[in-house]
């Protein structure tokens, strides 16, 4: 246990303090000892002196030697038998020379009374005299009972006053508490009231705009110049819908939806104010279907309670900081529209309520005919979202074009670049400027830079020492890259150099490296101990923070933005965390995830992860719950695993898009958008 020690108001060393100068000093007052300080020595002193020589305790069932020394018995047998000598003086002795001392046996006894009696209670001793038939009078016993009732009123009133007085004391902190709850969810209510009148101000707002545009739509109806205009207008409205809808077509090969959008009809039909105000309402009518409204509602009581802890967080959050603007400014801030927090909660209920559902774009096998392993580890977009590469188990990696992944209906998708490989590969990264670069590692530890035109590697690394679980390259800097390994280091490499440019010591398993994508000096590492070590490269020594809160291995971490980071971990769980006020955001929980890696990606304001049930999982970074999930089917064959076998191994979003990228362990491979 250390102690504080210093100069000012720490422990002092009492040997330090100068004594004063015997002149000027009071005469030197005695020592008192007192009787039991007195009473102690005495005893110390009588216990050294009856103290075995052998065992250096006191000496039980004493044996006088012949030489005149006096042992434990059990202490001289047994050094009888080992040697013939006093231990005390070395005379010549044998077990026929010690003899029992009754005398000495018989003094400690009585020492031994003597003491337990002096160092008994009060009341232990009162008991032992009673108990040994002390004489005591009947009028001594009444006194002794009055004092003995009197003691116990004492304490009992003594008890019941703490008793009270703890009382009190939860009462008033529970009312304490019960106030602020109060205080706060006063303070709710006045933000909801708050926020309902802003809201109903709103929609009074957009009620008369809309009246006033019918209003000068009927005036522009009725005037023969303006209808007389207006067929030309809806011709050249309709001409440029067609166009849009021919590009879109050759585009992305959507032609009935096109065709949709682009249809004109061969004769002008007439121009009514009713269908002037549909044409210029401007409001999609898929939104303002009943059944679409409905199904939002529906989505919202589902998730009510995160919603509602969301909102409030928003909002507790933003009257913080108008509150603390207001002192600081010393001036009441002046708003108008939206408060930014019900804003801020706003875009969140739009978009969460937005997709209640994973629509499958298209599907593709990965698998190969000769090989029976088909697990995709992992599933990258490259740089413009044109390419995606697949890399697992199979020792490949294959490039695909996802615009004819998605618009052919071909029951077999070949990849339009394969490049063998020496292990199995455990992730892949593609470069953020040179598009054509992709590195990937290995279960040998090896880490590869490759380039998909030429199928050739550009760059080996072979510094790791065990099985390489991730790897990713910079978006700031397109040359370095970092790698994650089994034999518990985290290396930074650069295109520019054969050996590593710097090396992480740690004392667990790396299970995924990451990139701040805003930084080259700042990287996330997950790791087998159950904490992100978030590391400044400039300064290695120790990580300028440890994320902590998942009870087992890290398997993935993912940037959603430079402050914030997602982390997935077999204990089934995602997590967000703050980088830069390093704390914790939110916990997700839904899927299934205790011992394979599973996936792990973001884009925007969505989390999407594998399940060991099968499944794809999409969140809100703001919602605890599920948004959205996506069953694969399990077609089985012969001689293949059980169905409850299969987990999603996989996922990749398409950048700024609804579509992601799936991959399971049966090598199957689906393009899933999000849908209504």
């Amino acid at each position: 246990m250390g102690v504080g020690v210093g100069p000012v108001g720490g422990a002092m060393v009492p040997s330090s303090v100068k004594p004063e100068p015997a002149a000027e000093s009071p005469p030197a007052q005695p020592v008192t000892v007192t009787e039991s300080d007195q009473l102690e020595e005495e005893d110390d002193e009588c216990d050294k002196e009856v103290l075995c020589p052998i065992c250096m305790q006191i000496i039980k069932d004493a044996f006088l030697t012949s030489c005149g020394h006096s042992f434990c018995y059990m202490c001289i047998f047994t050094h009888l038998q080992n040697k013939n000598d006093c231990p005390c003086c070395a005379s010549y002795l044998t077990a026929t020379q010690i003899f029992p001392n009754f005398l000495l046996n018989k003094l400690l006894m009585k020492a031994s009374a003597c003491q337990i009696a002096k160092r008994a209670s009060p009341t232990q001793q009162l008991r032992q005299a009673l108990e040994q038939g002390c004489d005591v009078s009947v009028k001594e016993l009444d006194v002794l009972l009055v004092l003995l009732a009197d003691k116990k009123r004492k304490m009992e009133q003594e008890e019941a006053e703490t008793n009270l007085q703890i009382m009190r004391d939860f009462l008033h902190c529970l009312r304490k508490q019960k106030l602020e709850e109060l205080n706060e969810i006063q303070n709710d209510l006045h933000y909801i009231k708050e926020d309902i009148h802003a809201v109903e101000r709103q929609r009074i707002e957009l009620y008369r705009a809309r009246e006033r545009c019918s209003v000068k739509l009927r005036m522009l109806s009725d005037d023969p110049n303006v209808r007389s205009s207006w067929p030309s207008l809806m011709d050249k409205r309709n001409s440029s819908n067609m166009s849009i809808g021919n590009s879109a077509h050759s585009q992305f090969r959507l032609g009935a939806a096109a065709g949709s959008h682009g249809r004109t009809a061969d004769k002008p039909s007439p121009v009514t104010s009713q269908a002037v105000q549909r044409a210029c309402s401007g409001s999609d009518s898929q939104n303002t279907q009943p059944g679409v409204s409905v199904a939002r509602k529906r989505r919202v009581h589902a998730q009510f309670n995160d919603l509602q802890e969301c909102y409030l967080q928003k909002r507790r959050y933003h009257a913080r900081q108008s509150q603390k603007q207001e002192e600081r400014d010393c001036t009441p801030v002046q708003r108008e529209g939206y408060h930014p927090g019900l804003k801020d909660f706003q875009s969140i209920l739009s978009s969460f309520t937005r997709y209640s559902r994973l629509r499958v774009v298209a599907e593709l096998k990965h698998g190969d005919l000769f090989n029976s392993a088909n697990i995709v580890s992992s599933i990258e977009f490259d740089r413009d979202d044109e390419l995606f590469a697949t890399a697992g188990v199979s020792r490949r990696i294959k490039v695909f074009e996802f615009a004819s992944v998605v618009n052919e209906n071909a029951d077999v998708q070949c990849p339009i670049v394969e490049m063998p490989t020496r292990s199995k590969l455990s992730c892949l990264s593609w470069n953020k400027y040179t598009k054509s670069h992709i590195a990937s590692s290995d279960y040998e530890g090896i880490v590869t830079v490759w380039d998909v035109t030429t199928c050739q590697s550009v760059m080996e690394y072979e510094e790791h020492e065990k099985r390489a679980w991730s790897v990713d390259f910079s978006c700031t800097e397109p040359t370095l890259l970092v790698s994650g390994s089994d034999d518990c280091k985290v290396k930074i490499w650069s295109t520019k150099q054969e050996a590593s440019v710097l090396n992480i010591d740690m004392k667990a398993n790396i299970c995924s490296v990451k990139y701040n994508p805003g930084s080259s000096f700042h990287v996330a590492v997950g790791s087998a101990d159950h904490h992100i070590h978030y590391y400044d490269l400039r300064n290695i020594s120790q990580p300028l923070h440890i994320f902590s809160g998942h009870r087992k291995a890290v398997s993935y971490v993912k940037f959603m933005s430079d402050s914030e980071l997602a982390s997935a971990s077999t204990d089934s769980t995602l997590r967000l965390w703050d980088v830069k006020e390093n704390m914790p955001l939110r916990t997700f929980r839904g899927h299934t995830n205790e011992k394979n890696f599973v996936g792990l990606n973001v884009n925007n304001d969505y989390l999407a992860c594998g399940s060991e049930t099968n499944e794809a999982f999409v969140y809100h970074k703001d919602i605890s719950r599920p948004a959205a999930w996506h069953k694969f089917s399990s077609e089985t064959n012969e001689g293949e695993e059980e169905p409850g076998s299969y987990f999603i191994s996989a996922v990749c979003w398409k950048s700024d898009s609804p579509t992601m990228l799936t991959a399971n362990s049966q090598g199957t491979i689906k393009v899933l958008v999000l849908a209504a």
